[in-house]
């Protein structure tokens, strides 16, 4: 932030003639970030020597919290007084909310496009059975349930949701370690901070419970103090979405220009410079320690401090000092007629009040110099660009996040997420990607019967019924086949019904020809009986009935033919 500010100072061609100052508050828990946000608006009262400068007495705009709880605490105080708070690192999807929080902006992407994106990430590897994990807070349950929704929409169910609170006691960690050992879903998703996390994977690795597939949010994905945690090996493998890495020409060098004398109230630097020279700047409250000679210098040390490499929310805290310096600089340049005031008018340069700000922060749009475009929507949220990465041992025995591809929000649905080719690490060094179901594909020819009292993901395969097939993997019915044919073996496919021809000397041919030959044998013996007796009375009578119709037609014909 400083680093930007210096930046932005130096450069004429933005805010010209006017300097921004900044008041750091360090402190932290949330009511200590109330109280820091409570005197903020009640106004800076410290003086100006320069007679020719007019200070602000009113902070123009807040940035931070980095998370989501004070965040939360805060923003809807500061709100009502119209005052802009820009955050780097709050994603809780509540915040995009402009009735509770107004003035709120975020240079970071909502958890509502995070949650949707590992959603697609998990149906994209075909799990359709996962845990869930959240940290108990508003980042966790609005992340966690957002993903559950979007998720189900995928065809994926979830087997358990649990949450856990850092400050839990012992027995909800064990609770939970005993859920996931139990569980037959092989992958889970963890909507955690760091915090919990390493406290799960400590208590796994104790257990050694194995073979599980993380999937992590950006919270803890590429927190570096991971490698340094007890049972980190379970972890290698994790799959997650974080923001995408930047450049920041010159901080490198900037950082290692740092000296405890140029910030001689910061306890961070002297504790910082203590542990890097392994030297005391203050021999009272450390006698143990040789005294710092003052010359040491971060030019040739390499430190997490000083590394460069791998800026993802420190180019965030970029973003939104340049944000705010954009939004003054249009407010400044504003030509009468075309402000964004009533009857289009400007506002007064030296009284600028929060309020103003606000306004121009909605209409905020500029390029940075990597060629990342930062803009606001209707509810002050970024664009949605993540980095999928997989957590790698590197060469020094560290966890890194490799990058495998890229999320973007802003694409048509089809083309938002890409994979590169880069070979993945699977969960506990996995050969493969790892199966997470709850009931194996239904082939061909077996049908799904859901499982009473369980989720859609799970049910029994049923073979088709004799004269039905299905030819479709995981088929809800099976169908009839036509009259003229039937179903095969496999229950796959009809085919044509075989015509089959009695022969002689097979039992039920022999039968038959006999049965024939015997009524043939005794229609011939009938007749002939007839025939023998066919004076009788009783043969005459047996066609009596059929005589006397005959004779009544002769005797009808022969009235009609007397005149």
């Amino acid at each position: 932030m400083i680093f930007a500010i210096n930046e932005i100072n130096r450069n004429p061609e933005m805010l010209s003639n006017v300097k921004l100052g900044y008041k750091i508050y360090g402190n932290c828990g949330t009511m200590d970030i109330l109280r820091a946000g409570l005197a903020l608006m009640s106004g800076l009262k410290e003086e100006f020597s320069d007679e020719n400068c007019t200070k602000s007495e009113t902070v123009q705009a807040i940035l931070g919290h980095s998370g989501s709880r004070p965040t939360i605490a805060f923003a809807r105080v500061v709100g009502r007084f119209q005052i802009p708070v820009i955050s780097h690192f709050a994603t809780c999807a509540c915040l995009s909310n402009r009735k509770e929080y107004p003035t709120f902006f975020r240079t970071i992407p909502s958890d509502y496009y995070q949650s949707r994106a590992l959603a697609k990430l998990v149906r994209h590897f075909g799990w359709t059975w996962v845990g869930a994990l959240a940290v108990d807070n508003e980042y966790g349950f609005n992340g966690i349930a957002a993903f559950i929704r979007t998720a189900q929409e995928y065809g994926v169910c979830v087997e358990y949701s649990e949450a856990l609170s850092s400050s839990d006691p012992p027995e909800t960690l064990q609770r939970i370690t005993q859920i996931i050992k139990l569980s037959t879903s092989k992958v889970i998703v963890a909507f955690m901070s760091h915090r919990e996390i390493k406290l799960l994977a400590a208590a796994l690795y104790k257990q050694n419970v194995t073979g599980l597939q993380w999937i992590g949010s950006d919270a803890w994905i590429t927190d570096h103090s991971l490698t340094d945690s007890e049972g980190h090996s379970i972890l290698v493998g994790s799959l997650g979405f974080t923001i995408t890495k930047a450049e920041i020409p010159r901080l490198g060098e900037y950082l290692r220009q740092l000296h405890p004398s140029q910030f001689p109230e910061s306890q961070f630097v002297r504790d910082f410079w203590e542990d890097v020279f392994d030297c005391s700047l203050n021999q009272t409250a450390n006698p143990q320690k040789q005294p710092c000679s003052g010359f040491e210098s971060l030019q040739n040390v390499e430190s997490k401090f000083t590394d460069v490499s791998e800026l993802r929310f420190t180019n965030n805290v970029y973003k939104s000092v340049y944000a705010v310096a954009h939004a003054l600089d249009n407010l400044i340049k504003c030509d009468g007629g075309k402000g964004a005031f009533p009857n289009r008018s400007c506002a007064g340069i030296r009284h600028i009040q929060p309020w103003q700000v606000l306004q121009y922060l909605h209409t905020v749009n500029f390029t940075t110099r990597e060629g990342e475009r930062v803009y606001f929507d209707e509810n002050g949220d970024s664009p949605a660009r993540y980095e999928l990465v997989n957590l790698q041992i590197a060469s020094r025995g560290t966890m890194e996040g490799k990058t495998l591809g890229i999320y973007d929000a802003s694409l048509p649905d089809s083309h938002q997420f890409v994979m590169n080719s880069i070979p993945v690490v699977w969960g506990n060094g996995l050969p493969e990607v790892p199966v997470s179901v709850c009931s194996e594909k239904c082939l061909p020819g077996t049908h799904k019967v859901l499982q009473k009292g369980k989720p859609v993901c799970c049910y029994d395969c049923i073979p088709c019924p004799a004269g039905e097939i299905t030819n479709l993997t995981d088929s809800i019915i099976c169908l009839k086949c036509p009259p003229e044919f039937w179903s095969n073996k496999r229950r796959d496919a009809c085919i044509p019904k075989a015509i089959e021809f009695l022969a002689y000397n097979e039992i039920l041919g022999t039968l038959l020809v006999l049965f024939s030959l015997l009524g043939v044998f005794l229609t011939l013996i009938t007749t002939l009986v007839f025939y023998c007796h066919r004076e009788t009375p009783l043969v005459r009578a047996n066609n009596s009935e059929k005589k006397r119709k005959q004779w009544r037609k002769y005797l009808l014909a022969q009235e009609k033919t007397v005149p």
